[in-house]
């Protein structure tokens, strides 16, 4: 591997008296305009000064460098190798069987499929309505950054407003029971967004300092859609492999005498199965974890060191370390996550069998773990893409962090997860509008006869697609841009004072007024 090393570290200095504390309040104060920044009470190191030394009468239980108070810089080497050679192993199998199997099938299947029939002038439409979901999803970045506060809070009611709706359309479609269950979850809604109000304010200020970092760095939202056309790519090519194997995956029975086949019963080889089903997921969530871990290299980059452009040197030094020395800790990660959806995948594709019950309680309980688990690896990752750490060691140390902190009840709140939610259903519902536009009648549908159906009603399908999965690509850049903010401003607040001063105003001053007891 190629391998390159972090280029931030976050040093702390721990102090036991109230009259130390004041000793670095004046030497920072001489050091840059403005108070020195306290988190805990305790009084942190001068964020122009990372080489200094922790006083000898510093230590409080925990010394300085202990990565449960701040992340270090990871020495340069390639973490969680194994696993790498695992993913580059599923590659190389899929495509080989891509290459000897699929191929046949694919171009048959492919053939059978459009005989008779002109996509092209839906090829047309698509490319049409992709730009104009591009330039939209574009827009929603300045209107995140215009109004955070007000979006958060239209999210909120948005979410009450169609919780309650699905209530008035159970009861006039008769379903007594759907409505009472939908008027539960009404009230459920309506309780935390009364909890949740009044931390509308800071949620609003981190998806701004969010915001702010990606529009610094606008190179990671590039990155984010290369990662898209790859995952496309990769959903072919396991698609083409697929009904390569089909026949060896799934044996098929007639039903009748030997010399008629009245019927087919197709039985399913479940282990084959579950192998191409862990297969797709694993190298689905190395893609979408990597771009995670890029926007939180590049986000630390901006926060630490201020770094900022297209081609910044955080953006190009957080993807160098995803694709190379933290590559293996991110295909471990990945892979604990894809086996789980490989045995949903697989409990799913059973419920046609017997032991219809034992099947949904293993469901249930393997999506339960797979939420857990995707809940810890969004904070691993975190610290993987900020110091390259190797995955159990990101996983100990962020949950650490918060720990000594006591924001675990904080991190719980997903407020900006409504917004994006919102945000890119709106766009999906726009360019579905402008779709409906196209008919038989629209030029390129003229020259290019399409096959039968309704064109306005595909149109508006495609366009709806389109304007949901590109929006919702920025939205998730922006999503992992905010998780990266909260663990950066749970350890290094001076650094973003010292940085980004008016940002840090603002994200210490809302966050005082609604947690006091904090003492960031």
């Amino acid at each position: 591997f190629a391998c390159s090393s972090s280029i931030y570290s976050t040093p702390s200095i721990v102090l036991e008296s109230v009259q130390k504390r004041e000793d670095v309040r004046r030497k920072e104060t001489m050091t840059f305009k403005g108070e020195p920044v306290v988190v805990q009470g305790t009084a942190v190191a001068s964020p122009y000064d990372h080489s200094t030394p922790a006083p000898s009468g510093a230590a409080t239980g925990q010394a300085a460098s202990d990565p449960a108070q701040h992340g270090e810089k990871q020495e340069t080497r390639c973490r969680d190798p194994i696993f790498a050679f695992l993913l580059y192993g599923n590659v190389a199998a899929i495509v080989a069987v891509a290459g000897i199997y699929g191929t046949a099938a694919f171009n048959q299947s492919l053939d059978e499929a459009t005989s008779g029939s002109n996509y092209i002038g839906y090829i047309i439409a698509a490319i049409i309505l992709g730009i104009i979901a591009l330039v939209l999803a574009g827009l929603t970045l300045p209107v995140l950054m215009c109004m955070p506060a007000a979006l958060i809070k239209v999210s909120l009611v948005g979410m009450i407003i169609l919780s309650g709706a699905m209530v008035v359309i159970a009861f006039m479609n008769g379903s007594i029971f759907g409505g009472i269950i939908g008027a539960i979850f009404f009230l459920v809604f309506l309780c935390y967004a009364k909890a949740v109000w009044s931390r509308i304010p800071f949620a609003a200020v981190n998806l701004l300092t969010a915001c702010t970092a990606v529009r610094k760095n606008c190179g990671a939202i590039v990155i984010a859609y290369f990662m898209t056309a790859l995952t496309f790519a990769w959903a072919v090519l396991w698609t083409i492999s697929l009904m390569g194997v089909w026949e060896e995956v799934v044996t098929k029975n007639c039903v009748g005498t030997q010399s008629e086949c009245l019927a087919q019963t197709s039985s399913v080889n479940y282990g084959y199965l579950f192998l191409l089903f862990l297969s797709l997921f694993f190298t689905e969530q190395v893609i979408q974890n990597t771009t995670h871990v890029i926007v939180a290299g590049t986000v630390g980059g901006w926060w630490f060191s201020n770094e900022g452009g297209c081609c910044s040197a955080g953006v190009m030094g957080s993807t160098i370390r995803a694709l190379t020395t933290s590559f293996g800790s991110i295909c471990f990660g990945s892979l604990l996550v894809a086996i789980l959806q490989a045995l949903k995948a697989l409990a799913n594709s059973a419920r046609n069998n017997e032991n219809q019950i034992a099947i949904c309680i293993a469901e249930c309980i393997i999506g339960c773990l797979e939420s857990i688990l995707e809940y810890f690896n969004k904070w691993a990752f975190v610290y993987v893409g900020l110091y390259g750490y190797s995955y159990i060691e990101a996983g100990k140390n962020v949950i650490q962090l918060f720990k000594n902190r006591g924001w675990e009840a904080i991190i719980a709140d997903d407020l900006v997860g409504n917004v994006f939610f919102f945000l890119s259903l709106a766009v999906g519902l726009l360019c579905c509008a402008i779709g409906a536009a196209f008919n038989d009648k629209t030029q390129f549908f003229v020259e290019y006869a399409p096959a039968p159906g309704n064109v306005q009603a595909t149109c508006a399908g495609i366009g709806f697609i389109m304007g949901l999965m590109l929006t919702s690509i920025l939205m998730s850049t922006i999503a992992s841009a905010v998780n990266t903010v909260i663990v950066c401003f749970a350890e290094g607040p001076a650094e973003f004072e010292a940085n980004h001063p008016e940002l840090s105003q603002k994200m210490r001053a809302t966050w005082l007024e609604f947690y006091p007891s904090s003492g960031v």
